[in-house]
């Protein structure tokens, strides 16, 4: 897992994220402070750069630590992919790079992985 041997803990406040999530590509604020809470779930999440495969099957990742958003309006900007099962994946609605998270469409719940965001101020 990409996200084992990475400390996040800087970043949690209260169980919530401290600073702005940002696009690692683009710096756009895709989360303000506050606003998403810490959760330890494993997923398999589609490479962001993609090796020789087919659509149908992609190059994936498994990853553990997520900010789980409740609600798809807290997001400043993201965008929603179309649905894979029960499986819409987050780009940033910037540069659509991604998938940054994944949103389970039975529990309306949003799932950003932290290694696949930065953190900080605002710009």
């Amino acid at each position: 897992m990409p996200d084992c041997n990475v400390n996040f803990e800087a970043e949690i406040e209260e169980g919530q994220n401290k600073r702005s999530v940002k696009c690692k590509f683009c710096s756009s604020v895709i989360l303000t402070p506050a606003t998403a809470a810490i959760m330890n779930v494993e997923h398999s999440l589609p490479l962001i750069r993609q090796t020789k495969t087919t659509e149908e099957n992609p190059d994936t990742e498994t990853t553990s630590v997520f900010w789980a958003v409740k609600d798809m309006f807290t997001f400043q900007n993201v965008g929603f992919s179309n649905t894979v099962g029960n499986t819409k994946y987050l780009t940033c609605a910037d540069c659509e790079a991604g998938p940054i998270g994944f949103h389970d469409i039975p529990t309306k719940m949003s799932f950003v992985a932290l290694s696949r965001v930065s953190h900080g101020d605002p710009i």
